[in-house]
């Protein structure tokens, strides 16, 4: 398994044998409070004000999608790791959720449209992000947005992407993107951080 200076796993990494101990990463787990809070009040803000439909591709073991059901959303999620989706069932018993095994490129969900796709630290690893840009704008009603929470880690050999590339590919798609800065709120990682974390939030009519 290759990481990188602040552990984020590369693409190669075997997700089932991470899934164990993901949630242990204070922006993973969410176990903290104030990470937890501080991670509840971005996503008020980046969906949808009232309950719909969310898309949380590469969702892990769900942390993000707890947040967003706890906010009155309908989650879908999909992960690649069938060890992660068990954990993210396990964590959302109960509620409106429900986790499919799949590629976050290609998600399994047929003809379903959402009014918001969710997306944190998975772009970077995939190839061709224009083309599932592309994909994942498919997937959106009209009025959805994409969420897109990315960044570039590490100071040797850096990994990720640039918020500039990523609303660079985002231009072609004709939507209204916003790029909000994430690496100076420690709160969101449980610790000052110095790399480039940031979300964009891209709608469209």
């Amino acid at each position: 398994m290759n990481e990188d200076s602040d552990g984020t796993a590369a693409p190669s990494a075997d997700w089932d044998a991470l899934a164990a101990s993901f949630d242990d990463e204070p922006d993973h787990g969410l176990r903290d409070a104030g990470v937890r809070r501080a991670w509840a009040a971005r996503l008020r803000s980046w969906l949808p004000p009232r309950a719909a439909d969310v898309l949380d591709l590469g969702c892990g073991t769900g942390s993000l999608s707890l947040l967003a059901a706890e906010q009155g959303h309908r989650v879908t999620g999909v992960d690649l790791s069938p060890a992660m989706v068990a954990l993210a069932r396990t964590k959302l018993a109960g509620r409106d959720a429900v986790f499919l095994t799949g590629d976050a490129a290609a998600p399994p969900v047929g003809e379903r449209r959402f009014d918001a796709v969710l997306v944190r630290h998975v772009l970077w690893t995939l190839p061709d992000p224009g083309r599932i840009l592309r994909h994942w704008r498919g997937l959106l009603r009209p009025g959805g947005r994409l969420v897109l929470v990315e960044g570039v880690w590490g100071s040797v050999a850096p990994v990720g992407i640039p918020a500039d590339r990523l609303t660079a590919l985002l231009d072609p798609l004709a939507g209204q993107a916003r790029v909000e800065r994430l690496s100076d709120d420690p709160a969101l990682w449980g610790r000052e951080v110095t790399d480039e974390r940031y979300a964009v939030v891209a709608t469209y009519a």
